[in-house]
């Protein structure tokens, strides 16, 4: 009996150290985080809100096949990056994000919206045309995470029956969208969580990262194109111990200035 309470208590012993230690390892990036909490002030009127397109996917895989590629990094990305906007300016700044579909003419009351994954949405004819519409009417799209060869050509099949005949052009330093707030001539590829597993900053072949844009008559970005990088992965884990900081800090201040941009000009 002795002997048996002793092999008890050893072996409990090790589950206590055991559970201790898990408890105090780095936080995983590929664990659920804790449910996030609606803000109380999340219905409030605001001057801003971060607005993210539902789209159809032409490819997923796993949770994305289910959820759709419109949904990576939601909401916690959009969350925490709004309470940047909300600490670093004096933007009126929603606490929540806002879902908008191009089905409807709700995405005309958000004239700042952003897509993720941009290099697996496959927009009907009818979704081009309403995207045009809000982009003619003065509205702004920011496109990111996406990377390589093979999605520059999903994206831009789709972008194609949006934008028409207009150019797809390279945003040079010392365009004002680099400027408005933060001066971002020293950019850099910003990574998403994969190259901890990878070793290296690009997916694919994309090893370059690419600031282009789309501009209207007026010579206004009216798409901004972050190709070969994952600011939305910067912004979701920002909180994280173990991702850089330097990331993190140039992907807010992209996403900042390309809100006072698209307010501004």
């Amino acid at each position: 009996m002795r002997r048996a309470i002793t092999i008890v208590i050893v072996l409990l012993t090790t589950l206590v150290t055991a559970l201790s230690a898990w408890q105090r390892r780095p936080r995983s990036f590929f664990e659920e985080d804790e449910p996030l909490v609606l803000p109380s002030d999340a219905n409030e009127k605001t001057e801003y809100t971060f607005a993210r397109v539902r789209y159809p996917s032409v490819r997923a895989s796993g949770l994305w096949a289910m959820r759709g590629s419109w949904t990576v990094d939601y909401p916690k990305a959009d969350r925490q990056f709004v309470q940047g906007v909300r600490r670093l300016t004096r933007i009126n700044t929603r606490s929540v994000e806002q879902v908008v579909d191009l089905v409807s003419d709700d995405i005309f009351n958000y004239p700042w919206t952003y897509v993720v994954e941009a290099g697996h949405w496959d927009l009907p004819e009818s979704q081009a045309r309403k995207l045009r519409e809000f982009l003619d009417r003065g509205g702004f799209l920011m496109t990111d995470d996406f990377h390589g060869t093979f999605e520059w050509e999903i994206f831009t099949a789709s972008l194609n029956r949006v934008i028409g005949n207009r150019p797809i052009t390279d945003i040079d330093n010392s365009d004002p969208i680099f400027h408005v707030l933060y001066d971002l001539d020293e950019r850099f590829q910003v990574p998403g969580i994969v190259m901890f597993s990878t070793g290296q900053t690009w997916e694919y072949d994309g090893v370059d990262p690419k600031w282009r844009c789309v501009r209207d008559d007026q010579n206004r970005i009216i798409i901004a194109i972050c190709h070969n990088m994952d600011l939305g992965d910067a912004w979701e884990w920002a909180d994280h111990p173990q991702y850089p900081e330097k990331y993190a800090s140039l992907a807010y201040r992209i996403g900042i200035n390309y809100i006072i941009y698209s307010m501004t000009h």
